[in-house]
């Protein structure tokens, strides 16, 4: 903890030595002192509040209706053949694919409310997931398999008790990817279709009001957001695989 809080430190004192050294105006680069007091007005003026609880409604939907499929199409493609054969082109051709082509298209068909964006945020979690359950469903030990079948265990107990907890590090870290990708497909839906969110409030700081600190605030919180959703998975991580061990 201590390396952190000295990695953040050393940071905004270069950050205050470039903008003190530069002499940039507070318009082009402001100082950390002056958007640290633009953070804290913004919140309790409620002008950020209302758009990170729209971006965190996105994130929260998107991410877990993209970990469900992810799972799930990751499971059937680890263990059907066909299914690989099938699917597999098809899932790299849409990973290929950019989201930022996707995203005008999504709300063409689906309009500009919280739907695009959580379909636009799920997409973008879905592939690190489901490469990370192919990979864990299919590092399961053999011998543990055929314990399984030997025991005459149901299909569903195979994957209760023995598939699922040996391939829970590796999905949870492609869920600790997923979980900072979401916060991205959340601002792309929202720069596609600009309603609320914090990239809403990111273009609105940028263009009409014309208020740097307020955007440079906007970010702060969206990088704050990032982080708390990796150290949520880290510590969903600790808790399941320290318990099924």
């Amino acid at each position: 903890m201590i390396p952190v809080l000295l990695a953040a430190v050393a940071f905004v004192a270069f950050w205050k030595l470039v903008v003190v050294i530069g002499n940039y105006p507070p318009y082009l680069l402001p100082a950390p002192e002056v958007v640290g007091s633009r953070l804290v007005e913004a919140w309790t003026d409620g002008t950020i509040a209302p758009h990170a609880l729209a971006t965190l409604t996105e994130i929260g939907w998107g991410l877990l209706i993209g970990t469900v499929l992810a799972v799930v199409v990751g499971y059937a493609l680890a263990r059907s053949p066909l299914a690989d054969r099938l699917l597999s082109p098809y899932l790299v051709a849409a990973q290929a694919t950019p989201i930022l082509v996707l995203a005008p298209l999504l709300v063409l068909w689906l309009g500009t409310g919280i739907a695009a964006k959580v379909v636009i945020c799920a997409l973008i979690v879905f592939f690190p997931i489901a490469i990370a359950t192919i990979v864990g469903i299919r590092s399961v030990d053999a011998r543990l398999l055929e314990l399984g079948r030997s025991l005459r265990a149901t299909r569903l107990q195979v994957f209760r008790h023995l598939e699922l907890p040996a391939a829970m590090p590796q999905i949870l870290g492609g869920l600790r990817v997923g979980a900072t990708l979401s916060v991205i497909g959340a601002i792309v839906g929202e720069w596609a279709a600009p309603d609320r969110g914090l990239g809403v409030l990111v273009n609105i700081a940028r263009g009409s009001l014309f208020d740097t600190p307020l955007m440079f605030a906007t970010l702060l919180t969206l990088a704050a957001i990032g982080v708390l959703l990796y150290l949520i998975v880290v510590l969903l991580e600790r808790a399941l695989v320290g318990s099924w061990r």
